[in-house]
């Protein structure tokens, strides 16, 4: 026998301890980047659902944004640092940036108001509502959505307009922020 059982043991016992370190600094690595990843995604997308309610005779709208680079954008429009809470401290901000990036103008060139109603958290996502009276029939006219163009070259901005059993999906880019939308 070329290793006496006394030998090995000793070296087992250090090799657990070690491998259990090692385990261990990993799962609290994990945890630690976790909690705030250092980057996200590798694709800059948002969702806007556009749902018509006839009873309120308005447009229900949500917008699903990256929280991360929501922060940025609204961080570089105000010059302050944001990190968005569950709170309402950010909402003044978070309105202002939706008026400026979304807009909705009928076909005989009326800009239809907007009402911001909130935001809402999730891990990753903030989900920002706004309302849009709409009381004619729908006609159809022109949408800019613009949200984090001018972050990233590569922003892809989907609508999805549902309106009297019709729906729609539309896709706005940077080379085209603004296009005609109807149903």
């Amino acid at each position: 026998m070329l290793f006496s059982t006394t030998f090995l043991k000793p070296f087992f016992k250090d090799l657990i301890k070690r491998s259990v370190s090692i385990v261990l600094l990993f799962a609290v690595a994990g945890c630690l980047l976790g909690a705030r990843p250092l980057h996200l995604h590798d694709f800059h997308a948002s969702v806007t659902q556009m749902q018509f309610n006839p009873k309120e005779k308005a447009f229900e709208i949500s917008i699903r944004l990256f929280t991360d680079d929501l922060e940025t954008a609204l961080a570089r429009e105000s010059g302050q640092k944001v990190h968005l809470s569950t709170d309402e401290k950010f909402d003044p901000l978070i309105e202002k940036y939706i008026r400026a990036h979304f807009a909705y103008v009928t076909s005989d060139r009326q800009r239809k108001p907007i009402d911001y109603v909130g935001h809402e958290l999730e891990t990753d996502a903030c989900w920002v509502y706004i309302q849009m009276p709409y009381a004619e029939a729908f006609q159809g006219g022109q949408m800019k959505q613009d949200v984090l163009m001018e972050l990233f070259d590569d922003q892809v901005n989907m609508v999805n307009i549902q309106h009297s059993g019709q729906k729609k999906t539309f896709v706005f880019r940077k080379n085209q922020p603004i296009q005609p939308v109807s149903l």
